[in-house]
């Protein structure tokens, strides 16, 4: 298998296994979103420690760690990516995977704004035409929620601004996701401990649902290094075009397993967002054949 073929197995890969933790959500749902991503943080730092043993990469996680400034920006991305995945855990939850989806679509959007409004960078006329379509797609939704689909914006926002302060840090994504790990860990722990000491965790109950749950180490970190393995091989067009195979599967899954409804007026708005999403992947594809 040559290097891009395995790029593209490798992103496709971690896409794919995104895209189906809401079946994994929903397995687990005896347990609170709350004490679900608790134990994500204490079992993905288990599981970075391993990884980071394995590839001999222990000396250059505590540079960061020595590093003010950047061990300051970790824990800040920490803060967003628990929040990001508090909210999609909970969304399973409730019932509202196809809200998280839309979170996801228009994630790439709200990067494009982030790149506007905080780096300087100038919108070609396709990209301002995908935000513009993008933004009535929201504003129609909005209207079929009867609400503002803060979820959706939650999901979107925090993936955002985490992946634009990890862009300026520019570093390992092993690396900077145990430190992450490592600023959630005792907070995560604590928490654990005390719903323990009042019998009120899930954890402990019996073996195989503990398992299941110490697993949510391995759903974080080794989707993540999958992904990591794809834009080192892969021209970041076509990373960024994979991407839209998870909300896809959310999609679905929303639709076809959880059996959420779809009104006519949602998929209007959902086909203005896939417009929007096919605008801005052409020019992403264009503008990444011009370069190379």
């Amino acid at each position: 298998m040559n290097r891009n073929s395995s790029g593209v197995a490798y992103g496709v890969g971690a896409y794919v296994i995104w895209g189906l933790l809401p079946l994994y959500w929903r397995w687990l749902d005896r347990a609170t979103a709350f004490e679900i991503l608790a134990n994500r943080a204490v079992w993905s730092l288990l599981v970075c420690i391993l990884f980071l043993t394995y590839q001999k990469q222990l000396r250059s996680t505590l540079t960061l760690l020595k590093n003010a400034r950047s061990l300051s920006l970790l824990a800040l991305t920490s803060l967003l990516l628990s929040i990001n995945w508090g909210i999609y855990i909970w969304s399973v939850s409730v019932d509202r995977v196809v809200e998280a989806a839309l979170g996801y679509y228009i994630t790439p959007l709200v990067a494009v704004s982030f790149g506007v409004l905080v780096l300087k960078e100038k919108l070609r006329r396709l990209q301002i035409f995908s935000v513009t379509l993008a933004a009535i797609g929201v504003v129609i939704l909005t209207l079929s929620y009867g609400h503002v689909p803060l979820i959706a914006l939650g999901l979107a926002v925090s993936w955002g601004s985490y992946s634009l302060i990890k862009k300026r840090l520019n570093a390992g994504a092993l690396e900077t996701l145990s430190v992450e790990t490592l600023v959630a860990f005792l907070p995560s722990l604590i928490f654990l401990i005390t719903l323990m000491n009042k019998n009120e965790a899930e954890f402990g109950q019996d073996i195989g649902f503990s398992l299941a749950l110490a697993s949510a180490g391995l759903f974080t970190v080794i989707p993540l290094l999958m992904f990591n393995a794809a834009t080192t091989r892969l021209p970041l067009t076509i990373t960024g075009l994979l991407q839209y195979i998870t909300p896809s599967i959310m999609f679905l899954i929303g639709i076809i397993v959880f059996n959420e409804p779809l009104p006519i007026s949602k998929l209007i708005g959902f086909l203005f967002i896939w417009v929007a999403l096919g605008f801005l992947g052409r020019d992403l594809y264009k503008s990444g054949r011009s370069v190379d």
